[in-house]
């Protein structure tokens, strides 16, 4: 089997490389989706916060902190490239669709019905089923408010807030308030480094 450019699909993803359905290497997506749906039934049914980080532990495939707490139910369709730091917490009902990486650093509290979505597809008609991927960061000690919805390639700064129900388009500088549909800079917060 040719490989596409000699690199895998896992780092053109990474890279926000178009990615076709009928690439080469696409079975490799599919592996890793078909393994995370079958775990997320077993996560999903979790009856305590040590049972749900063991199980987000085994999806992601690296183990998240005893400090960090998730409530089920969570969903990811990829779950391979989370990366969650420690004194997390993530409320119930989450997305995360993380094909293009997802990073929440330590301290960062995710509300619930958060979407957290590194996928898109092209505008033009005849590619919009390929995927386009591109990296979430969200930084130290942030806050995303209830349902808010970040969108492929954006970081939410240090000490940000990101208000119920926004839906944010472009980075969030640090120690900022964001809110509306796109989100806007509604007020600006005094640097608080006691964490």
């Amino acid at each position: 089997m040719a490989i596409h450019d000699n690199t895998h699909i896992f780092e053109r993803m990474k890279a926000g490389e178009i990615i076709r359905m009928d690439d080469p290497q696409f079975h490799f997506v599919d592996e890793i989706v078909s393994r995370t749906l079958k775990l997320s039934v077993g996560l999903n049914a979790s009856t305590d916060i040590n049972q749900s980080r063991e199980r987000l532990s085994d999806i992601i495939g690296s183990p998240i902190d005893n400090s960090t707490t998730v409530f089920v139910p969570f969903f990811t369709n990829f779950g391979k490239f989370i990366k969650i730091g420690k004194h997390v917490f993530i409320n119930h009902a989450c997305s995360f669709l993380d094909m293009g990486g997802i990073t929440l650093e330590d301290h960062v509290l995710i509300g619930p019905k958060v979407n957290l979505i590194t996928e898109n597809h092209p505008l033009e008609s005849k590619e919009r089923r390929s995927l386009i991927s591109k990296p979430i960061l969200i930084k130290r000690n942030a806050w995303i408010g209830a349902a808010a919805t970040i969108l492929p390639g954006v970081t939410i700064g240090e000490n940000a807030v990101v208000a119920a129900g926004a839906v944010v388009t472009s980075d969030v500088p640090d120690n900022t308030v964001v809110g509306g549909v796109p989100a806007k800079i509604l007020k600006h917060l005094e640097h608080n480094a006691h964490l």
